[in-house]
């Protein structure tokens, strides 16, 4: 065939300059991510070979191989894998075709030291050969295939793909390494390496050396043994993080470490890792588990969704099943019963390992919970079986205390009186505890709790309650505060309470005036010392529950009328009330029914459907209070 010259996806395009510019210390990870992708070729023939064996028949014993060459300059990593046709070598070296490109460009900050850890987690690894390439070939023969052919790039924006020769199936990297990057031809520095990030992999990484005679060596510099199949106490917190770091393609340590064997009925196990980082790709669409399958040290599937569910998307690493049939498919996957079972034992065990470092270590509980809290909410409306389990580890801000709080920790807190568990919900925390609709919670004493997740506003009406104790909105409903006793409430508070400025004229005035923008006007119980505020009827949605949706489109006919709540101990308020029961009031108090109703929309962070009015009508009252 002639000879292609094409031009890298816009997304390679920047990645491949990020990597040539990068001043990433680090620089053998590539070394690391080539073997391990070498290693995944391997496992994927390993894995098609069940049914078709003759795929293996020539070649039984599946390795890598590296040679470097001094004269050259180059560095070679071979394997006999699955290798790559002439389509998929454009495929997997000229695009990223998997789903969340545009989120993981995105996500490239220009800083060039965290974008090269980027690249390792999108499993676009590849492209870090160039941090030490000024050129890179690759010579590919897919398995069953008679044809091969080379791939080769400078980095620089184009590729070229050519017909060539090879004499067995697998795929040959050859690195041409740059002029300050030939320490990496050293035998030594490559066994160390390897020693250091590649020991784990489950077949022998060869390394071939020829000498000034021309005699060649070829020793096996890696343990070659499965790493999750030693007993721990044989295995070293680094050896566990070096493995870590190669199957979650992290740079990070990992927060918790499960390793364990289940026998009985069912034997399989289990080399779990839990990041201390939040992976950049937990809030895609797809929210697939990562965590690698193995049947008896057969590679399987890595995006197996009956193996965790999507809240422990997060956990990174491998599960090797004995009992599973080494033929299984993975379409036969999805319905097996022997899988649920594991499944379901795996998520019970994570979720106790979370309890005990919840109650024994909480200040690391609380590192996990801000990085990734929010998706292990999603547990609570998709895992009813675990529910239970799972509301013991939520942790909460509050306005009580600057610590995380659990539930537990809340229910302690409760007033006398006090028979639900108060929240508000919406972006930002800072802004929630400047709410209106908290004063006179906090006046009471009552703890709020401060949700700012999305995510909250599903679970809490899934889970509906905690000890008997109903979640309720402050900005929804009335807030019944006078049932609520505190210790320290004054005897005169009642009396105080009964005094309280009549506004029943100004009420039906801005009834009148505001008509059908709002559900109702009322005096507030909550407000003790803004003057407005806007609450949601308690058969409404919650109001940033309407602000979600807004926001993506999906609330159906119009913005929903809220209730406007007035202060009657609010200065403003007693003079506007004075002056709603003389003659013509209802044309001079009008423009304040309008100022006080976007006022509090705009305490409510919402955008006010005219400004210009808005605008007009203030500029009228500062001029009526200047005369």
């Amino acid at each position: 065939m002639p000879q292609e010259t094409r031009s890298f996806q816009a997304e390679v395009s920047r990645l491949l300059d990020i990597v040539a510019h990068s001043l990433y210390s680090q620089k053998e990870i590539f070394l690391r991510e080539l073997i391990s992708n070498a290693s995944d070729a391997c496992d994927r023939l390993r894995y098609l070979a069940l049914t078709e064996p003759g795929l293996l028949a020539d070649d039984p014993e599946l390795s890598v191989t590296l040679t470097p060459d001094r004269k050259a300059g180059t560095l070679t990593i071979a394997d006999n894998g699955i290798g790559m046709s002439h389509d998929e070598l454009i495929d997997n070296l000229g695009t990223i075709a998997r789903s969340g490109t545009a989120n993981f460009v995105k996500d490239l900050s220009g800083d060039a030291k965290k974008d090269v850890a980027l690249i390792g987690q999108f499993g676009v690894g590849f492209y870090s050969a160039f941090m030490v390439a000024d050129r890179v070939d690759v010579v590919s023969r897919k398995a069953g295939a008679s044809e091969a052919f080379r791939w080769s790039s400078d980095g620089k924006g184009q590729f070229m793909i050519e017909a060539a020769e090879r004499a067995g199936r697998g795929t040959t990297i050859t690195l041409h390494l740059k002029a300050d990057e030939k320490d990496f031809l050293d035998p030594y520095r490559i066994r160390t390496v390897v020693k250091t990030y590649s020991d784990h992999i489950a077949l022998p990484i060869r390394l071939e050396e020829t000498d000034d005679k021309g005699a060649t060596k070829t020793e096996t510099i890696n343990a070659a043994a499965a790493l999750w199949t030693r007993p721990r106490n044989e295995i070293t917190a680094e050896q566990y993080k070096k493995f870590y770091q190669d199957v979650a393609h992290q740079f990070d340590d990992p927060w918790l470490t499960i390793h364990s064997k289940a026998e009985g009925t069912l034997e399989y196990t289990t080399l779990l890792f839990i990041p201390s980082t939040k992976p950049f790709d937990l809030f895609e669409v797809e929210r697939k588990s990562k965590v690698k399958l193995y049947v008896r040290r057969v590679f399987i599937t890595e995006d197996s969704p009956d193996l965790l569910p999507p809240y422990l998307r997060f956990i990174k690493g491998i599960v090797d099943s004995e009992d599973l049939p080494l033929n299984i498919s993975r379409e036969m996957l999805q319905n097996n019963p022997m899988l649920a079972r594991m499944k379901n034992q795996i998520v019970k065990r994570v979720i106790s390992e979370l309890a005990k470092k919840a109650s024994g270590e909480p200040e690391e509980y609380a590192k996990f919970w801000d990085n990734l809290g929010a998706v292990l909410k999603e547990g609570l409306y998709e895992d009813y079986e675990n529910r239970d389990a799972l509301l013991p580890l939520l942790r909460f801000r509050t306005t009580a205390k600057e610590e995380l709080s659990s539930l537990d920790d809340y229910v302690s807190r409760m007033k006398p009186g006090q028979d639900a568990i108060y929240f508000i919900t919406g972006d930002k925390l800072d802004t929630l505890a400047k709410s209106p609709q908290l004063e006179g919670f906090r006046a009471k004493g009552v703890e709020i709790m401060l949700l700012t997740d999305p995510v909250d506003e599903f679970w809490l009406p899934s889970v509906g309650e905690y000890q008997k104790h109903e979640f309720r909105s402050v900005t929804r409903g009335a807030p019944e505060l006078d049932k609520i006793e505190t210790p320290d409430e004054k005897p005169d508070a009642k009396k105080k309470d009964e005094s309280k400025t009549d506004i029943s004229s100004l009420i039906a005035l801005f009834k009148l005036t505001l008509g059908d923008s709002v559900r109702d006007v009322r005096a507030s119980e909550r407000l003790t010392e803004s003057a407005v505020c806007l609450v949601a009827d308690q058969e409404d949605m919650d109001l940033h529950m309407e602000r979600l949706l807004r926001k993506h489109n999906r609330v159906a006919g119009g913005d929903m009328k809220r209730i406007l709540e007035l202060n009657p101990n609010h200065k403003l308020i007693a003079r506007l009330a004075a002056r709603a029961g003389e003659a013509g009031a209802a044309d001079a108090l009008g423009d304040f029914a309008w100022l006080l109703f976007d006022q509090a929309r705009l305490l409510e962070g919402e955008a006010l459907p005219d400004p210009n009015a808005f605008a007009l009508r203030l500029s009228a009252a500062l001029e009526k209070g200047l005369g």
